[in-house]
């Protein structure tokens, strides 16, 4: 593969990947070829091998120049690493320092392509006051845990009644999310009203189960952490505010989000559903069909899916198109990105701002 000078020196001595346009170059310096996972590539499914590059322009190590290129959207977030086809080995780029944690035990490389940046709002601002966060515990005998679990309630700076969001997988959206941080900013810069939030720890080995219209779970929301929240946080009433409450999770959380809203209306008026998952081998979950039926059509949803999430992005058109022929209050969008907590973290302000908008 013949490369440009310029292109070659631009990796080495500012990093991985090059981009001109659309095109992102990437340059590796070993004895053999390497492989590259990525958002584009399906990861493991379609791996894009490097190719040996011939140029003029020789490395200070002394080792074989190797590059990989790929066309990506203009506005597109990736995720990617290497990966040594002869080893079996996947490691991360060393001429990209970016990296971030993927939620399967080890990091990712990252990078932003020009037409996009992370979430303004994901960046603590000196000027804005933290609000309080608490840490519980509570029982888990209704999902089967015979244990407790932690879960944490974020308290806006008001003395006002608040709505309630409820989180699921919130741990992830409180670390790897930046959730507390982007509702502060919202809140300071009046784009949306206070609200409160319970972040819900999911059961690790037991979350599909947990989250794949769990009425169980259900029943713990009900019976476990709505009276604690009202114990330590200062809420609206639902009975006279009905459906004041909001519901967020993704993947499996986005799904249980749905089916949230649609089994208790009256409580969770508002749904935020990042990437949701809504069928699996075929076979629609019981949110669907309850969507099919027209149950609680009072709801308001928001949803977002990358488009390079392939299969699970047609899924979610699907569920969109499905709750407008139905008649629910649905805003859907796209984001060019995959499946990942940056992806999410870097549009849920979107969706909050739509669900909770400062009224003028």
């Amino acid at each position: 593969m013949t490369l440009s000078n310029s292109t070659i020196r631009r990796a080495l001595e500012s990093g991985n990947p090059v981009v001109q346009g659309d095109r992102v170059t990437f340059i590796w310096e070993g004895a053999a070829a390497l492989q590259l996972m990525s958002d584009l590539t399906g990861w493991e499914e379609k791996p894009k091998p490097f190719r040996r590059v011939s140029a003029t322009l020789k490395p200070a190590s002394g080792k074989t120049l190797w590059s990989c290129s790929l066309t990506v959207p203009r506005d597109a977030y990736i995720e990617y690493a290497f990966y040594d086809p002869a080893s079996h080995e996947r490691f991360l780029d060393p001429l990209n320092e970016r990296t971030v944690d993927n939620g399967l035990g080890s990091r990712n490389n990252f990078f932003y392509m020009p037409e996009t940046m992370p979430s303004p709002f994901s960046l603590r601002r000196a000027d804005v006051r933290s609000s309080t966060l608490t840490r519980h515990r509570v029982s888990t005998d209704l999902l089967q845990d015979d244990s407790e679990r932690d879960i944490y309630f974020y308290k806006p700076p008001v003395s006002e009644g608040v709505p309630l969001l409820v989180v699921y997988d919130g741990y992830e959206y409180l670390h790897r999310g930046k959730l507390t941080t982007i509702v502060d900013n919202l809140i300071a810069d009046r784009r949306i009203r206070p609200i409160a939030i319970a972040f819900l720890q999911n059961g690790k080995s037991r979350r599909n189960v947990e989250y794949l219209c769990s009425d169980a779970t259900i029943s713990w929301l009900e019976r476990e952490i709505l009276p604690l929240a009202h114990e330590h946080l200062r809420l609206l009433d639902t009975a006279q505010h009905p459906g004041a409450y909001g519901v967020l999770g993704a993947s499996a959380g986005g799904l249980m989000s749905l089916y949230t809203g649609l089994r208790m209306p009256e409580i969770f008026g508002k749904v935020l559903c990042q990437s949701g998952v809504f069928a699996l081998d075929g076979r629609d979950f019981a949110a669907v069909d309850l969507v099919r039926y027209g149950h609680a059509r009072d709801l308001k949803i928001w949803m977002d899916a990358g488009t390079l999430e392939e299969d699970l992005l047609e899924d979610n058109r699907r569920m969109a198109a499905l709750l407008r022929e139905k008649n629910y209050d649905v805003t859907y969008r796209e984001f060019s990105a995959s499946h990942n907590y940056t992806a999410w973290r870097d549009d849920v302000w979107r969706g909050l701002e739509e669900m909770f908008r400062l009224s003028t």
